[in-house]
């Protein structure tokens, strides 16, 4: 990764935190080949050794982790001490959950505070928690999108980054509305960690503050 010129910004290093195929991991890591882009994805971690994603990360010479969630059983703060002391040693400035299905405790948003970002398919605060398309279908709206949010200890309640608008159309389904909504995703998540990267996105003690969102 080109570090630039004498008086250039040293570039965020950015863990991206997966359980699946990484799609949005794979949106940012390409983002990331840029030049100018302001973040360089420095780990891709996972709860679960089967990933796909890891193997997307390795192919691209990232730097990969997992901490198995099972052998902590009930202990979620236990779990995500490992995590935090992962986090800690790859130096990491910001988290990106890219489709990690764990819910973070208040300890480890605390330790992160304004450091984690979440890709949430639906235009929050409408359609918090799973199952968001189906959820849209059935209430008739007539339009639905994706957010990036910092993560806070409530569930999908967190400052917003970003958002991005898709029309719900006739005769959609789940499977085509999520389509349509996960190419959104790969647009919208590297735009919002540039600008947590560059510092026009941040958290401060009112909530969050952004300039040049989408």
């Amino acid at each position: 990764m080109s570090t630039g010129g004498a008086n250039s910004i040293a570039k965020k290093r950015v863990a991206v935190l997966i359980s699946g195929r990484g799609s949005n991991m794979a949106a940012l890591i390409e983002a990331a080949k840029a030049s100018d882009y302001p973040a360089e994805i420095a780990l891709v971690l996972s709860n679960r050794p089967d990933a796909a994603g890891l193997v997307r990360a390795r192919q691209a010479d990232i730097a990969t982790a997992i901490i198995d969630h099972t052998p902590f059983g009930k202990d979620r703060e236990a779990f995500e001490r490992a995590l935090d002391a992962q986090l800690r040693a790859h130096r990491i400035d910001l988290v990106c959950l890219a489709g990690f299905m764990r819910r973070l405790t208040p300890w480890l948003v605390t330790q992160w505070r304004g450091r984690i970002l979440n890709i949430h398919p639906s235009l929050l605060p409408q359609f918090k928690g799973l199952d968001t398309h189906r959820r849209a279908i059935a209430a008739g709206v007539t339009e639905h999108g994706a957010t990036v949010h910092f993560v806070v200890a409530e569930l999908d309640a967190g400052p917003i980054v970003a958002q991005e608008r898709v029309a719900v159309r006739d005769g959609d389904t789940e499977e085509t509305l999520a389509a349509r909504v996960l190419e959104v995703e790969h647009r919208l998540y590297p735009q919002a960690l540039r600008a947590a990267a560059e510092g026009r996105a941040r958290v401060d003690c009112s909530g969050t503050t952004t300039a040049g969102g989408t």
